[in-house]
């Protein structure tokens, strides 16, 4: 098995800045009036604008991608922009990838010269190229979030933090919330004004230096410290506002405030909240498009405002709306008019429809979950029947993962072929992060993480011992550990034994590293890595069935590297490594249409975001489940949810069916959940109820009463928790709580069983009043 490596399907990389796009046949420009046919009046009106900054509000199914698609295309063939003046950003690489086919496909090969890109692919070309300035190496590290998360844990273990009060993921979290907002880790020291806050302060600040150490960035580097190259350097700003004249974003609703900044940055505007220096440059042509309605993202940092605020940010900007929807039946587009109409202060927008009524949207009220389920596969099955639905044109979404077992358990025992989005991902695989690690180190020496994770992967006799013995001589002595990796003889307590094998190490990792530094295709130098570490020959002699996949694993990794060297002849393996650190989830869900077979899709409402299906499941409409419990208490996060109900809703195309459970079992208790408001919202004439109550006796007054008195809201529901010890808290005092982590007391109210809190806990998560009998709080 430590030969060759079977030739297996490939994992898609998605499409890569350093590629040319897969063209569509050379052919002439077509006439710019010809680029306008087909377009409906808003549509034109959006393609044609010039001038003052452009708002595209694009309801869901309105073909914003076309006309994204279409005005870079009229702005090359009518307005005699070149391609390399044109920044399209998009949040996805493949979205990228389709615009960018799109455009040249009306334009022909023109299209390559223009970025098309995500936001953090658009940052790595910059940091590649003005690397040198911030101190850092063209080649340095990208790390994903398992890599910052063992950084951050050898981060909290040097300064010696308690896990239990300090967890390295809360500070991994805080941080990543402190980069959104565009705060360094001197800006945070400064304006600390609690313990906390100091400590998070002083992680982020050796977190920091840990990263620059390894020659590495973290994903929320990327934005940030391009930012701070721009504002830093007015010739570097001026270089790329010269040179991007006209820029798009896409999906605008979902930008942070690191991303709004970066916008900005790169427009040269100086007017709103930025404070980024002027310039001579006169300002680019700015077209954002998004909808308010579909800004999902909060928890990610997600800035509504940044949507909501453009004419505040840009007094002379032109709002064009996109109300015809090209996806859905009028009927769907009805119920989601009617549910995000009660969301305030947002931009009056009607979705509608030229395809007729369609069906009705059809409503299911189920006795548990396993009924609620049971109801999904037998309606699959009836659809499969009776009008030839097949199952890859059904997706069932519901708010939280854990709500995918039920169902998952239900079509295992009926037969019903489904996959489940957001499971252990490709690229999280350990066999796989194991030889990506080697590729990371081989193309920058400097990357700590990686170089400890393979240290002995496989086993190769340097223990736990070894390298803390290691990592102590290299702080002592003030260098790199891989420095302190080839003075390994010098370390004081290592055995013989384990030095020798740290030599060996090196001198292996040598060796590879010049296959690197002979430019050999990737594929290459990973097949040389996993024969010569052995990787191969451990998986081989393994008696564990799971490692035959591994090597599959394995081989479909060699297949993604040789199909982006056919992409990109030229490309080394840094340039692989960039690609893969940039793959988003959203890129690993497999197309609606594609060969995704003959399956059903399962995934969570906020993984749904962008897909559409013929006949769509919203499940688990139930108060306390969606929207969800921690939500009831708080307007705007009730309305974040009710803007997820719309996007469920309108991924829609023809059927559309509404469910909800009146007995839910959850962390080993029955729950009575009435029913979700939203579909109280849902107009009555469009629900054709199957079923429209459960057989289930209802729970008695007194039960319904302790449920409110749970949650804070007369729409309660009983998650069946033991009575608790009521804390004696006071203003000031440090607590923990099981979901939001640490926190102070700012306030209080009521008393004994009904005594209230209120607890801050930090950038992201904010206040929240506490009903103390009930909360999982633990004073500290």
């Amino acid at each position: 098995m430590s030969g060759p490596l079977p030739r297996l399907a490939r994992v898609t990389l998605p499409y890569d800045d350093y590629a040319p796009a897969v063209l569509a046949p050379a052919r002439p420009v077509v006439n710019a009036e010809r680029l306008l046919e087909g377009l409906n009046p808003q549509q034109r009106a959006a393609v044609v604008h010039e001038g003052s900054p452009l708002l595209v509000v694009a309801g869901a199914g309105s073909g914003k991608t076309k006309v994204l698609t279409t005005r870079i295309a009229y702005l090359l063939a009518a307005r005699g922009v070149h391609p390399g003046e044109v920044l399209a950003i998009t949040f996805t690489n493949k979205a990228a990838g389709e615009m960018k086919e799109r455009v040249a496909a009306l334009v022909g090969s023109r299209a390559r010269a223009m970025w098309v890109s995500t936001f953090h692919s658009a940052c790595v070309r910059i940091l590649r190229a003005e690397a040198k300035k911030l101190g850092f190496t063209s080649t340095f590290s990208i790390y994903d979030q398992a890599d910052a998360q063992r950084l951050m844990t050898l981060v909290c273990r040097d300064l010696d933090l308690d896990p239990k009060r300090f967890p390295a993921r809360s500070m991994s979290n805080q941080i990543s919330d402190l980069k959104n907002e565009l705060v360094d880790w001197e800006t945070a020291r400064d304006k600390a004004e609690n313990v906390l806050q100091k400590q998070v302060a002083e992680v982020y600040q050796a977190y920091q230096a840990r990263l620059r150490e390894a020659n590495a960035m973290d994903f929320d580097d990327l934005i940030m410290t391009t930012v701070d190259l721009l504002q830093a350097f007015p010739d570097v700003a001026e270089h790329y506002r010269r040179r991007f004249r006209h820029v798009l974003v896409d999906e605008y609703q979902d930008t942070n405030h690191a991303q709004y900044t970066l916008v900005r940055e790169l427009v040269g505007a100086s007017a709103g909240r930025s404070t980024g220096p002027s310039t001579a440059v006169p300002t680019a042509e700015l077209c954002v498009v998004g909808d308010a309605d579909q800004s999902i993202y909060a928890f990610r940092g997600a800035d509504i405002r940044n949507i909501m605020d453009f004419e505040l940010d840009f007094p002379d900007a032109q709002v064009v709306m996109l109300e015809q929807n090209y996806r859905s039946t009028q009927t769907i587009l009805s119920a989601a008019n009617a549910v995000i109409s009660r969301n305030p202060d947002r931009k009056d927008k009607r979705l509608w429809s030229d395809a007729g009524d369609g069906e009705k949207i059809v409503g299911y009220v189920a006795d548990n979950e396993h009924d609620e389920a049971a109801f999904v596969a037998s309606e699959v099955d009836r659809l499969s029947d009776d009008e030839g639905v097949k199952p890859y044109e059904v997706a069932v979404f519901y708010r939280t993962n854990a709500q995918s077992r039920v169902f998952e358990e239900v079509f295992v025992r009926v037969g019903l072929p489904y996959r489940v989005v957001g499971g252990v991902r490709f690229y999280e695989r350990k066999e796989v992060r194991d030889a990506l690690a080697y590729l990371r180190v081989l193309a920058n020496p400097a990357d700590t993480v990686s170089l400890r994770r393979i240290l002995n992967t496989p086993r190769r006799g340097i223990g736990d011992r070894a390298e803390a013995c290691i990592e102590a001589f290299a702080s002592r002595e003030r260098i790199g550990f891989a420095a302190a990796l080839r003075r390994c003889e010098e370390v004081p307590g290592i055995a013989t034994r384990s030095a020798k094998a740290v030599t060996e190490f090196s001198d292996l990792m040598d060796e590879l590293r010049t296959l690197v530094d002979g430019n050999m295709p990737p594929a290459e130098v990973l097949e040389a890595v996993l024969d010569r570490t052995g990787y191969l020959t451990e998986l081989a002699a393994s008696t564990d069935p799971q490692d035959e996949s591994r090597v599959e694993n394995l081989a479909e990794l060699v297949g993604v590297a040789r199909e982006f060297s056919e992409r990109v002849p030229d490309g080394g393996v840094a340039e692989f490594m960039e690609q893969v650190s940039l793959v988003a989830d959203a890129d690993q869900i497999p197309d609606p249409d594609g060969d995704g077979g003959g399956v059903v899709t399962l995934m969570t409402l906020h993984a749904a975001k962008g897909l559409e299906y013929p006949v769509v499941f919203l499940s688990g409409l139930e108060d306390g489940v969606f929207p969800h419990l921690r939500t009831l208490g708080d307007e705007g996060e009730l309305q974040e949810e009710r803007r997820l109900a719309y996007v469920g809703i309108t991924r829609a195309r023809q059927r559309l069916y509404l469910s909800r459970s009146h007995v839910r079992s959850a962390w080993g208790q029955t729950s009575y959940n009435p029913p979700s408001r939203f579909l109280d919202e849902v107009p009555g004439s469009l629900v054709d109820w199957r079923r429209g109550e459960s057989s289930v006796t209802a729970p008695t007054p007194a039960l319904s009463n302790l449920a409110a008195r749970i949650t804070g809201t007369a729409r309660g529901r009983t998650a069946g928790p033991g009575l608790r010890p009521v804390p004696n808290l006071e203003v000031g005092d440090r607590v923990n709580h099981d979901a939001f982590g640490l926190g102070t007391v700012t306030a209080t109210r009521g008393a004994g069983d009904s005594l209230q809190a209120e607890v801050d806990f930090g950038t992201g998560t904010g206040s929240k009043w506490l009903l103390l009998r009930y909360a999982p709080l633990e004073k500290i």
